[in-house]
This record gives C-alpha cells, sequence and structure tokens, in this order.
C-alpha cells in the first residue's frame, strides 16, 4: 500500500529524481546542509523517566556541539549548550548523571540548575562581569509523550506536535509517557553520509528484495505513506508460522497487549520524523533510532529500545527475539547502505529516477531541493558558491 499525503502549491520540475551522488560525499555542501537542515531540526535526547529527579541531566552531541537536557529543583527539564561561559570549557561529563548544581572543572565557575550564573571565584576580579547576563546558554526544547527533543536554532519551522499531529490517534494507544528504558543507548559509526541511512529507512522497495525475514513475517502487506514532515511504514505480523525459528518464536510467544486495540496487536509501525529521527513502535516496545552526521561520508547511529513494565515471561521471550529479528535485519541494511555510498563515488551516476510509488523518497529528496536549491544540479557547482547571496524558497 502507498500513499503519498504530501501537498505543497509549487510542483517540484524534478519530483521523478533522487537526489545527486555529489551531496552525499561534497564537504562544502555538507556544511551548507547541517546549517539548513539539521542546526533548525529537532533530535531526541531521552525519555522523562531517563531524568526522573531533581539534577538528573542527560547530554547529546552533536554537530560540535554538546547539549545537556536537566531537571530543575522546580522539577522542570530545561536544555543548554554543556559550555561554559568563562573560557568556553565543557562543564558536564559522560552522557547522563546527577548533580546538585553545574560546576566547571576548570574554574569552578557555577550554575544553578535553572542555568543562572550562581558563583564566580574572585568576582569582584572581573569588572565588566554582569553576573545575571552570563547564565548557560539556553536551547530549545519540546515534550512530546515523554519523549524530550532539543533544536539548536529556531526557525519558524513546526513542532515535533504538529508534525506529528496527522497520528495522534494512531501513537496514544502505545502510552508512550509511561514507557521506561529497556537497555541503554548504542552508538554504531557508519562510513556513509546520513541521507542514506535515512532513505534506506523510508524505502519500502527492497522490504521484498533485502529483508526476508520481514517478508516472511509481513508477506505482501507493507505500507509506505509519507506527509513531507513524516514518512509512516507499517506491516501486520501474519498468522501463517514463519519457516524462521526466532521469527516462528515471536510469533508464537507476543501475547496480548491489554492497552492496544485489536488492530494493532499484531501490527509494525515505523515513523521518521524529518529529518533523522525514527520511532519503530512495535506490541512489545518502541525503539528509539536517529542518525547523527559526523562528515560527508560518517554518521553515527544512536538508538535506544523503550517498553512498558511487564513482567510476563511471554514479554520477555517477544522482547528477546524482537531483538534477535531486528538484529539480523539491520546487519542486512548496513550492507545495502555501503554498497549505495560506494556506488555512489562513481562517476558513472549522478541521480537515479525514482518510483511513483517511493514517496517518502520523492517528499525528502524534494524538501532538500527546497532548502538548499543547489541540490537540484547533478554536478557540484563551482567552490564558493555556498557563499554567494542566495534565494530563499519556502520549504
Amino acid at each position: 500500500m502507498i500513499a503519498d499525503l504530501h501537498a505543497h502549491d509549487v510542483p517540484d520540475p524534478d519530483a521523478g529524481w533522487g537526489l545527486p551522488a555529489w551531496t552525499y560525499a561534497d564537504p562544502e555542501y555538507f556544511a551548507v546542509e547541517m546549517a539548513r537542515v539539521m542546526r533548525p531540526s529537532w533530535q531526541v535526547v531521552c525519555h522523562e523517566s531517563d531524568v526522573p529527579n531533581v539534577g538528573d541531566f542527560h547530554t547529546l552531541d552533536y554537530l560540535g556541539e554538546s547539549v545537556v537536557v536537566i531537571r530543575g529543583q522546580d522539577g522542570a527539564l530545561r536544555a543548554f549548550t554543556n559550555v561554559c561561559r568563562h573560557r568556553g570549557a565543557r562543564l558536564l561529563d559522560g552522557p547522563s548523571g546527577c548533580t546538585r548544581r553545574i560546576v566547571c572543572p576548570y574554574h569552578a565557575w557555577t550554575y544553578d540548575l535553572d542555568g543562572r550564573l550562581a558563583g564566580v571565584p574572585m568576582r569582584a576580579s572581573y569588572p565588566t562581569l554582569d553576573m545575571a547576563a552570563q547564565g548557560l546558554v539556553g536551547v530549545a526544547i519540546e515534550l512530546w509523550h515523554g519523549f524530550v527533543f532539543v533544536r539548536l536554532e529556531d526557525d519558524g519551522g513546526p513542532s515535533v506536535a504538529t508534525m506529528m499531529a496527522p497520528y495522534e490517534a494512531e501513537v496514544a494507544p502505545y502510552r508512550f509517557a509511561d514507557l521506561r528504558a529497556f537497555g541503554r543507548v548504542t552508538l554504531r559509526p557508519r562510513a556513509v553520509n546520513w541521507k542514506n541511512i535515512g532513505d534506506n529507512y523510508s524505502d519500502g522497495l527492497h522490504i521484498t528484495v533485502a529483508h526476508p525475514g520481514l517478508r516472511r513475517l509481513m508477506g505482501d502487506g507493507y505500507g509506505v505513506e509519507s506527509t513531507g514532515l513524516v514518512d509512516k511504514m507499517w506491516g501486520p505480523i501474519e498468522q501463517r508460522p514463519s519457516a524462521d525459528r526466532s521469527e516462528r518464536a515471536y510469533q508464537h510467544f507476543l501475547p496480548d497487549v491489554p492497552h492496544l486495540p485489536p488492530a494493532r496487536q499484531r501490527l509494525w509501525t515505523y515513523f521518521k520524523l524529518w529529518p533523522n529521527v525514527a520511532f519503530d513502535i512495535y506490541p512489545d516496545q518502541v525503539d528509539f533510532m536517529q542518525w547523527l552526521p559526523v562528515s560527508p561520508t560518517e554518521t553515527l547511529i544512536r538508538e535506544i529500545a523503550y517498553a512498558l513494565p511487564d513482567g510476563r515471561r511471554e514479554m520477555k521471550a517477544a522482547r528477546y527475539l524482537n531483538w534477535r529479528i531486528n538484529r539480523q535485519v539491520n546487519a542486512e541494511d548496513t550492507g545495502l547502505v555501503a554498497r549505495v555510498q560506494q556506488g555512489m563515488a562513481s562517476a558513472s551516476f549522478t541521480a537515479g529516477p525514482l518510483s511513483e510509488s517511493e514517496v517518502a523518497l520523492r517528499a525528502f529528496a524534494g524538501r532538500i531541493r527546497r532548502l538548499i536549491p543547489e541540490a537540484r544540479h547533478p554536478q557540484p557547482p563551482l567552490p564558493g558558491w555556498s557563499r554567494r547571496p542566495r534565494a530563499v524558497q519556502p520549504a
């Protein structure tokens, strides 16, 4: 099943084509993409349950920035750049922790949990220091169904809630706000451009070719649709027992989930939020994944699973088997994406045609072209193109 929910008044003259290969490896283009696409985008840091107490924090490092989300004395969550206002030292170390105050390890400048500068050794020796003006630099934060998002720059783009509004009724039964971490955050470096990972995630055509396990589980029921800001993929788990032992055991052990309606008891649903955050929603658990650009040809995949407390043996077995099945799917995708990145280095390849059924890839490429018109060029422009004045196009 294919549906294109993407609606724009101005048609894309290149709608039938993917992005040109040079945009998956060019350093100057990569810098523009980070500024216009990634810095204004929402990124998942953690779940509210990961920072339940005063002083609990989680950090996210990406695009050369470190962002910290911390719970204040008033119970509110705030986000700041993890940087001291004195000499720029990093303040908090590690992916998570708890602190009563934020104290710089360099010169002991001290900040309250709400970001206010509270203490400076030898305060009188700084004649130009305005304590009220030197608090931590805030970062935009949004809480969506318990998940904590941040973005480095506000370009007026939609909130996470706005992006996901068309699917609110589908997400609601899964009780996202009640989820708890199931496992730990894993980081997987990949020697590919970030867009190739996202393209693969939303590509429905390769499922029957390259993922025999998913084909056995879902048959011909895999569907794809796109709103332009969110891609949705889904597939029902068939009743017919799979020929694979792990898949067959998952089908057998997956128990009824009382809070899910009948139509979602055996349905796998995937959402990709513009431009690089994904939620894999299963009856037994919810995984989030984001692919963070490192360089034109390097990406860091960050992911963790969440689940509702459920001590049933059948549910524990289903969650373990889910992991086994998707570990194989991830291995298959890793090889596929590497093949694409390698092939794009060939001088014989520019941009490939897109099927009308590749609605998610069409929507993504179209949005990129509106933000970066140079992405319409089959070959890279002359060096320095990004420093020339540009015409702003509606995104």
